[in-house]
């Protein structure tokens, strides 16, 4: 049994196929595994609390593991070692989210393109065909994180509490969820995944792409993550596309679309969930 996996910090998926592609059991969501965000201790409680990975840990022979804060040495180690734990047959690779969104958008293996994730969080890289190269080593949420559903999270919040929100907007905004100052300090400061409880916030701007404050919030974004991510590789744009993963971008399109024609870049693919193309990457080189 061969597992793939898709982590984002909000949720996990995982996919269980044979050597030829087969889906051998139904899909398994878990929450997030960032191993940057969650301690060893607790990775090892959302993998007991799956039924469906406790019942089959020993059958697993491989593990191809693509998550949210693998792209440094330390925490990728620490989630390895867990994973090697608690499958105990099975051979584990751990990459960063970044080459999932790169095997799931490219329309060939040796295709050089950017390659941006918009999701939870955002990140940006180009590949050459062969390897991964990035410029910007990510910091997380709190200081990049551009365009992600985090950064608009926070920017509603922000609009909300400085009143820069039409006053429609501001009172579904309002209906829609528990904006009380104390509470939102809660979840920020005293609760897990505080980059996760922001980017909850983001299905709001999303559901409401019809008002042109919702519009001009979301190219607002995407051009700053643009500018800070995407422009570190305007030798190699000016020949490759920029692929997307992620449900931000999936959602996002039109605003992408009209924001690359402005800044002379060529949007590719998009892709809301890697997983399925990882699945045929992988049982294709098994």
């Amino acid at each position: 049994m061969i597992l793939i996996v898709d982590s984002g910090s909000t949720k996990c998926d995982w996919k269980a196929v044979d050597s030829k592609g087969n889906q051998l059991l139904e899909k398994i969501r878990t929450k997030g595994l960032n191993p940057a965000i969650l301690s060893e201790k607790k990775i090892r409680k959302v993998l007991r609390k799956s039924e469906p990975l406790n019942n089959h840990r020993e059958e697993v022979t491989h593990v191809y593991f693509y998550g949210a804060g693998c792209g440094t040495e330390n925490p990728k180690l620490v989630l390895k070692l867990v994973l090697n734990e608690f499958f105990p047959n099975a051979e584990v690779k751990v990459e960063e989210d970044t080459m999932a969104a790169v095997f799931a958008t490219i329309n060939n293996p040796q295709e050089a393109a950017v390659v941006c994730i918009m999701g939870t969080g955002s990140n940006c890289s180009y590949y050459d065909g062969k390897k991964l190269h990035q410029r910007v080593k990510s910091l997380g949420y709190t200081l990049m994180d551009d365009a992600s559903g985090n950064y608009y999270g926070k920017e509603l919040i922000r609009d909300y509490y400085f009143n820069h929100m039409p006053e429609d907007i501001k009172i579904a905004f309002g209906d829609k969820y528990n904006l009380d100052a104390d509470y939102i300090k809660y979840n920020l400061y005293k609760q897990p995944n505080p980059n996760a409880y922001l980017a909850q916030f983001a299905e709001f701007m999303i559901l409401n792409k019809d008002s042109e404050y919702i519009r001009e919030l979301i190219k607002r974004g995407f051009r700053r993550f643009a500018n800070n991510m995407i422009m570190q590789f305007k030798e190699e744009l000016k020949t490759v596309p920029v692929h997307f993963a992620g449900s931000i971008s999936f959602f996002c399109q039109d605003e992408i679309k009209q924001v690359a024609e402005e800044m002379g870049f060529t949007v590719g693919n998009f892709e809301r969930r890697p997983i399925e193309g990882l699945v045929s990457f992988h049982t294709d080189a098994t």
